[in-house]
C-alpha cells in the first residue's frame, strides 16, 4: 500500500478552552507534514473574524500551508474580497471557496444584495486576482438542496471551470460511494483532483446528526457495530478501525490524498494516519 499525502480541517475557537484545543490539535498533527490544513467558517459565516485570526496564527507560527475557508454569506463582494486581500498580504495562498450555509434562523441561503450570489461568482473573482490556489466542496452523495446528483456534478464542473484547482468531498462511509462519484465526474469532463473527505467518528450520536443534515448515508452495518461498541465501551477502537479500512480501500482504488475532518480532536486522525504509514517527519519548530 502506498502512503498517501494528507490534509486536515480545523475550526476556529470560540472560547479560551477552544483555543487550547485548537492549538493542541495543530501541534499534534503538524509533525505528520500535511500538504495543507484548512480552517472553517462557522454556520452562516459567524466565525469570520475568528477564522481570519486562526489562519494567520497557524500560518505565522507553524509555517503550515493554510487554506482559509471563504463563503458568500452575509457580506458584500467588497467585504469578501477585502478578506481575501488580507490573506494574500499575510502570505496565505490557499482558499476553500464555498457558498456557505444559511445564517442561523434561516432555512435557505439568500445572497446579500451586494454580495456574491453563488460560489461560482466567488471563485471567478478570486481567480481573477491570481493570488490563490482555489479548492471547492463536492458531494459524493446528493446535496440536500440539489435536484439530483447529476445537477451536483454539473455545478461542480462550473466551479472547476471558474478557476478551482481541486475539490474536497463531504464525508462518506463506503469507498464505493466515492469511486462512483469520481467516475461520474470524469465522465462529465472534470479532470481536476477530487480529494475524499474523511470523518473519523469521534462522537457517534453527533455523527448521526451531522450525517442526517447533509444527506450522508450511514450503512446499517456501522449502526450495528456502534450499538455493540457503545455497549462494550469500544467506540474509539471501532472508529479507528472503520476509518483506517475506508482509507485503505480508497488508496487501493488509486486515491493518493486524504483530507481529514478533525473536529479539533486530533487523536483519532493521528492514529489512523499512523496506521496508514503516515508518520511524524520531525517536530516542526515555531517560526514566529
Amino acid at each position: 500500500m502506498s502512503t498517501p499525502s494528507i490534509s486536515f480541517e480545523f475550526f476556529p475557537p470560540k472560547s479560551l478552552e477552544g483555543s487550547f484545543r485548537l492549538w493542541d490539535c495543530v501541534n499534534t498533527l503538524a509533525p505528520l507534514d500535511p500538504t495543507f490544513v484548512s480552517v472553517t467558517y462557522g454556520a452562516g459565516g459567524t466565525t469570520r473574524k475568528l477564522t481570519h485570526e486562526a489562519v494567520g496564527t497557524i500560518h505565522r507560527t507553524r509555517g503550515l500551508n493554510v487554506a482559509a475557508h471563504l463563503t458568500c454569506v452575509d457580506a458584500t463582494k467588497d467585504e469578501t474580497m477585502e478578506i481575501a486581500a488580507g490573506y494574500a498580504k499575510e502570505g496565505v495562498r490557499e482558499i476553500v471557496a464555498l457558498r456557505g450555509d444559511a445564517p442561523k434562523g434561516a432555512d435557505t441561503f439568500t445572497a446579500h444584495p451586494e454580495g456574491f450570489a453563488s460560489s461560482v461568482e466567488l471563485i471567478e473573482a478570486l481567480a481573477e486576482t491570481g493570488n490563490f490556489n482555489i479548492r471547492v466542496g463536492a458531494y459524493p452523495e446528493k446535496h440536500p438542496e440539489a435536484a439530483d446528483q447529476a445537477a451536483d456534478i454539473a455545478f461542480l464542473k462550473r466551479k472547476i471551470d471558474a478557476g478551482a484547482s481541486s475539490a474536497i468531498t463531504q464525508f462518506f462511509f463506503e469507498a464505493d460511494t466515492f469511486f462512483r462519484f469520481r467516475d461520474a465526474c470524469v465522465k462529465a469532463g472534470i479532470d481536476a483532483p477530487i480529494i475524499p473527505g474523511i470523518l473519523p467518528i469521534e462522537n457517534w450520536k453527533g455523527t448521526q446528526k451531522f450525517a442526517a443534515s447533509c444527506g450522508t448515508h450511514i450503512p446499517q452495518i456501522i449502526h450495528d457495530a456502534f450499538s455493540n461498541a457503545t455497549r462494550d465501551g469500544n467506540c474509539e477502537l471501532l472508529a479507528t478501525a472503520l476509518a483506517t479500512e475506508l482509507c485503505d480501500n480508497l488508496i487501493q482504488g488509486g486515491v493518493d490524498h486524504l483530507h481529514f475532518y478533525t473536529l479539533n480532536r486530533p487523536e483519532l486522525t493521528r492514529d489512523i494516519s499512523h496506521a496508514l504509514g503516515v508518520t511524524p517527519k520531525a517536530q516542526l519548530q515555531n517560526v514566529a
